[in-house]
């Protein structure tokens, strides 16, 4: 069973909703999420942030963090999750923000660096990957690691 089936069919039988916020994958976990049909039961909404003003303006991401951090940081994906989870009555909301390739990479944060923040029924966390290949890999693999992660929360 793919990712994405294993939990489009937990959060129908557990009758939760899921919003997002993407900055590196920019509208492809929203796509991927209502590409199920019966995707209305659970997808409330997706944010597209891939500026740091939109993720100001739509997340209510801090400019001080962005400045302190940089948009790559678990410390504004944390933030993007908790403005998704402002902004959208849901029980579930994921954030990535990355750096997906080829180029915007820095020793510190090398190309394949993704953040990502979570709050599954009213726990939140982060946490970074490093993820190998192409642009559309790192892509697919930050998606695919977030649909994962969200899965195995909800089963464990």
């Amino acid at each position: 069973m793919s990712a994405l089936t294993s939990l489009t069919k937990l959060l129908i039988e557990k009758q939760l909703t899921i919003a997002v916020a993407e900055s590196c994958t920019g509208g492809g976990l929203s796509s991927l999420l209502t590409s199920q049909s019966g995707a209305s039961e659970y997808f409330d909404r997706g944010f597209v942030t891939y500026s740091n003003q939109a993720k100001m303006d739509m997340l209510n991401v801090s400019e001080q963090t962005l400045n302190e951090f940089g948009a790559v940081s678990e410390q504004v994906a944390e933030q993007m999750a908790s403005g998704v989870m402002r902004h959208a009555n849901t029980d579930i909301s994921v954030s990535i923000t990355g750096i997906a390739g080829p180029t915007g990479g820095s020793i510190q944060k090398p190309v394949g660096t993704v953040c990502f923040g979570f709050c599954i029924l009213g726990k939140c966390f982060t946490q970074t990957q490093h993820f190998s290949g192409d642009r559309a890999q790192v892509i697919k693999a930050s998606m695919h690691f977030a649909l994962t992660t969200i899965a195995d929360r909800l089963n464990g």
